[in-house]
């Protein structure tokens, strides 16, 4: 009978870690601040005490979120034939993938750019990220790429990972205002104009 006991609270208090990430999450993709954790707390129903039970402070917290978030995310790094077409049809493939990636991680990069600088596993998370969308491009236009020389490539990949990187996306749409259709246009046309030879 105590074991039943003891999985029920296991069970109870893991739905109630998961309600308080899922809070989180929520309340960063409403806002680009970081809540406090009695927000949290009232978003998720779970007492404010027992979130500082789960989570020492709002770094573990982000942490958790931002593992979830990777987990759910992690489909949308993955891109369909890299290297593979058309050099035209493969810029419009990243283009609308990093656009879509965007819209599904800008709350939370924002979060995590927020405290990295404060949080060195948060930094590390975000340098892992960038490494991982650099590749993307490296894989995607590998073609490109092993027509070049050593130097040319290294400045093209770099050049690539500016105009197809969350900083760009994040200018064109929140800054500059423009619509998911004009801002796959002007990426389209720099990554296009890029991979051109001269």
């Amino acid at each position: 009978m105590a074991d039943v006991a003891a999985d029920g609270r296991t069970a109870r208090r893991d739905r109630n870690r998961d309600a308080v990430i899922d809070a989180a999450l929520d309340l960063f993709r409403e806002d680009a601040a970081v809540p406090g954790l009695a927000v949290v707390a009232e978003r998720s129903g779970v007492s404010a005490r027992s979130v500082q039970r789960y989570f020492a402070d709002m770094d573990a917290l982000v942490r958790a979120a931002m593992a979830r978030h990777i987990e759910r995310v992690a489909p949308l790094l993955e891109l369909e034939d890299p290297g593979l077409g058309p050099v035209e049809v493969r810029v419009a493939r990243i283009v609308a993938s990093r656009l879509l990636l965007h819209q599904t991680i800008a709350p939370m990069v924002r979060v995590a750019l927020l405290r990295a600088r404060s949080n060195p596993i948060i930094g590390e998370r975000l340098v892992v990220g960038r490494r991982q969308l650099l590749d993307q491009v490296a894989a995607m236009f590998a073609p490109e790429f092993d027509a070049l020389p050593a130097e040319p490539r290294a400045d093209l990949l770099a050049a690539l990972d500016v105009v197809l990187g969350f900083e760009s996306v994040e200018h064109l749409r929140e800054n500059r205002g423009l619509t998911d259709a004009e801002a796959a246009r002007v990426l389209r046309r720099a990554a296009g104009a890029l991979l051109r030879p001269e």
